[in-house]
């Protein structure tokens, strides 16, 4: 007796079918919740700490120890000598040429980073 050889296909396909489904609903719930905990994480750290927001947003560029780096961007370890508070906050909101990019944060947290940055001269 011949067996059809296209039904132990048809069932992995079947079955494919079924578990991306069923990961699909797992991961909407997943989606929700990775989502508000990031939300969290973020609010937590850019309310207290300007240098937690540093690290998070310009330390890619800036580096983390302020040197600068990535793409020619300038070493902020003594830009408070160079530039007021409200200058630095004003690039970090509106950017600078085409190396720095406006609006990565918003206008509370380019306050308090402009303040942090402002004191180092």
């Amino acid at each position: 007796m011949k067996k059809n050889p296209v039904i132990p296909y048809a069932l992995i396909a079947v079955l494919g079918i079924l578990a991306m489904i069923v990961l699909s609903f797992v991961g909407l719930d997943q989606q929700d919740e990775i989502a508000n905990s990031g939300e969290q994480t973020e609010g937590e750290a850019t309310a207290s700490d300007p240098e937690a927001v540093f690290q998070n947003t310009c330390a890619g560029c800036h580096g983390a120890d302020l040197s600068g780096g990535a793409g020619g961007a300038p070493s902020l370890q003594e830009v408070g000598s160079k530039y007021s508070q409200e200058e630095i906050q004003d690039i970090i909101m509106n950017g600078k040429g085409t190396g720095m990019p406006a609006g990565l944060v918003d206008a509370e947290q380019a306050e308090a980073i402009a303040a942090w940055l402002a004191e180092k001269k």
